[in-house]
């Protein structure tokens, strides 16, 4: 039995982190959405297959346990007692470590896939619950849907679609570890973000109130360490984009614009500076 599954990247409309819990982990408050920039991924499960083996197109990243794509199929695979054997193709579209959650997303795809290869009949609910086993991402993932999400993002509320707008997305050359920045957040001093008031304004499709309501409690944090982040924002501002910011934990960032002629001047003119920029539309799963 085989299945191919879309796994779209994510970016983060607003970004904030309450507090920290007992155990060290940040519990989160975000207003994510997913794009139409995605890895498709190939699910193929048989007795006849061995293991779980993964195999991609990309040359940065690991197939072997390290792979998130490769856990969701061992956890699945474990829960549920399956004697078969799964074999992972994904095809990498999304920039590595970029802060776009292409592993989450290719966790989700096989949480997605195997559900319905295995007849296990779980809800995105049970899936994303799972998934918060892997990766703080997986579980938007599932949904891929514009959705507020809480707790320690296992806690998915899909909120509507966008307004009409395009996107710009530029990576950076910069790597950044997503664990070194959450042990920078000192919570006495983090810029708390106004989430809520990004839910409303995506609800009313009201466009100028939701971007002037985003924001990242994280960018001061990874630019302050990785300043090309903020040059590339100024950059996207100065060129038309309505706003920008930082994605996640970064490097990426990304810039909005209403009409898709000025993204694509802003896209044009990017170029020049940035090796890895994309024009995207929002993506809704549901």
């Amino acid at each position: 039995m085989e299945i191919s599954e879309k796994a779209p990247a994510k970016l983060n409309f607003s970004l904030d982190t309450p507090f920290r819990h007992q155990n060290g982990e940040q519990e989160w408050k975000m207003v994510m959405i997913a794009v139409d920039l995605a890895d498709y991924v190939h699910i193929k499960t048989s007795k006849k297959l061995k293991e779980i083996t993964v195999k991609t197109d990309s040359g940065f990243l690991p197939i072997d346990q390290r792979n998130l794509a490769y856990q969701a199929a061992k956890k699945l695979k474990e829960r549920y007692q399956i004697d078969a054997g799964v074999e992972i193709v994904i095809d990498k579209k999304i920039p590595v470590a970029a802060g776009m959650g292409g592993g989450s997303s290719d966790a989700a795809a096989v949480l997605r896939g195997l559900n319905t290869l295995w007849n296990l009949g779980l809800s995105k609910a049970q899936l994303a619950k799972i998934g918060l086993e892997i990766d703080s991402d997986v579980p938007f993932c599932v949904y891929s849907e514009p959705a507020l999400v809480t707790g320690k993002g296992e806690v998915v509320t899909p909120i509507g679609d966008l307004p009409p707008l395009k996107l710009i997305i530029a990576k950076p050359r910069d790597s950044v570890s997503t664990p070194s920045i959450l042990r920078r957040i000192d919570y006495n001093a983090i810029e708390h973000q106004d989430v809520e008031g990004v839910v409303e304004a995506i609800k009313q499709k009201n466009y100028s109130q939701m971007i002037e309501k985003m924001g990242n409690a994280l960018e001061p944090i990874t630019a302050d360490r990785h300043p090309e982040i903020l040059k590339i924002k100024q950059k996207m501002l100065t060129f038309g984009c309505d706003v920008a910011q930082m994605s996640g934990s970064g490097p990426t960032v990304f810039g909005i614009c209403q009409k898709a002629s000025r993204a694509q001047h802003v896209y044009n003119s990017l170029r020049g500076f940035c090796k890895e920029v994309y024009i995207v539309s929002p993506y809704s799963m549901s």
